[in-house]
């Protein structure tokens, strides 16, 4: 996950990069005149890689427009928090002085995807970056989805 804007920056470069090392990788496999395939074939780990960066570097765009859709689930809570901070448009400094801890007790946070992190402290740094929990418990089995109803709490 992109976590601040000198790793978008980054990635922004390693997709042009790879665009051009993919092109001439491309070139050099059809010098060798394989069939399609095999060039397909050849080719696929670092199609696979580009469209992952893709992938990242379009999520941190949304977040940073402000679309929190893709924070929906506790299993990635780090993520969650992560991406409300690219959403509230806060530098990890900012966060950091806004928590009254050092910068790199932030940094440290993020690379970790904040593992282990407890709620009560996700609640103080959700608190500090202006947003508040709201959670829905619904059940997965779509039939006991008629028999219920999903559970919302402040």
């Amino acid at each position: 996950m992109i976590r601040t804007e000198t790793e978008y920056q980054e990635a922004q470069r390693r997709l042009k990069e790879g665009d051009r090392h993919m092109k001439a990788q491309q070139a050099e496999l059809e010098k060798l005149d394989l069939s399609k395939a095999e060039i397909r074939r050849g080719m696929a780990p670092l199609h696979t890689f580009h469209e992952q960066m893709q992938e990242e570097v379009q999520r941190y765009e949304r977040l940073r427009r402000g679309d929190k859709k893709e924070l929906a689930s506790l299993q990635e809570l780090g993520q969650i928090l992560i991406g409300l901070r690219i959403v509230s448009g806060l530098t990890q400094r900012e966060l950091a002085e806004r928590l009254r801890v050092h910068e790199s007790q932030v940094s440290r946070d993020e690379r970790n995807d904040y593992h282990g992190v407890t709620i009560d402290r996700a609640n103080r740094i959700i608190d500090a970056m202006g947003f508040v929990l709201h959670y829905t418990v619904a059940p997965t089995n779509p039939r006991g989805a008629s028999k219920r109803r999903p559970v919302h709490a402040p």
